[in-house]
């Protein structure tokens, strides 16, 4: 049975999509660069920091100022553009009644991040939120778990779990020493997070709870 419940939040609590690539597509076009946001989901799930850089080879100049365009797009539309999964509200509220840490770990922009938790009334399921910094710093999974253990002081690692629908969540997850749960119904594949080496898979968010409560 698991104590600690760090959730994603791209792709594992909301479906962000929209808000994501247009955001994106805006900004590529701010560089001479015509995409249509369909064609950018590439870009939920790793950090911006590193996704300018990996899908368009952009420089680390680039990069930065790329970020800071997207966060202007983003903070004006994208950031209201999420839908809540199915059974979401219902898996915290369970949780919450079992006495489970609840946890938001996401490499999206901690005060976004935050704000998207306020503007769909989760904030008061959780005990603790982080995300990658202003400066781009903590973006990657592993450091933004390393985070809320020290702070929240979670020693209990085997009974501390991450729940994502990507790779970088099992990633990030492995690194750490904690288990995790990979979700089908997000931007991820069964593939790719069984050959990531997830602990556990779940279809919905009742197998989530029965996973959690093993």
């Amino acid at each position: 049975m698991y104590q600690n419940i760090l959730f994603d939040l791209d792709g594992t609590l909301v479906n962000s999509e929209e808000g994501i690539t247009t955001s994106v597509a805006q900004t590529l076009a701010e560089f001479g660069i015509k995409e249509e946001p369909q064609n950018l989901k590439c870009f939920i799930g790793p950090p911006l920091s590193r996704s300018f850089s990996m899908f368009y080879g952009f420089s680390e100049e680039q990069t930065e100022q790329a970020i800071s365009v997207y966060r202007k797009y983003y903070s004006q539309k994208g950031i209201y553009l999420n839908r809540v999964y199915d059974g979401i509200e219902t898996l915290l509220k369970k949780l919450k009644n079992e006495g489970k840490t609840i946890m938001l770990a996401t490499s999206k922009y901690e005060l976004f991040a935050k704000q998207i938790l306020s503007h769909i009334g989760f904030a008061k399921y959780f005990d603790f939120a982080a995300g990658s910094l202003e400066d781009s710093s903590r973006s990657e999974k592993k450091e933004v778990i390393a985070h809320i253990l020290e702070t929240m002081d979670i020693r209990n690692l085997s009974e501390t779990v991450m729940i994502g629908d990507r790779k970088h969540d099992i990633i990030g997850a492995k690194e750490i020493g904690i288990d995790s749960i990979g979700v089908l119904y997000g931007f991820g594949s069964k593939e790719e997070l069984s050959s990531y080496g997830a602990t556990h898979i779940a279809a919905n968010t009742e197998e989530i709870f029965s996973l959690i409560m093993k």
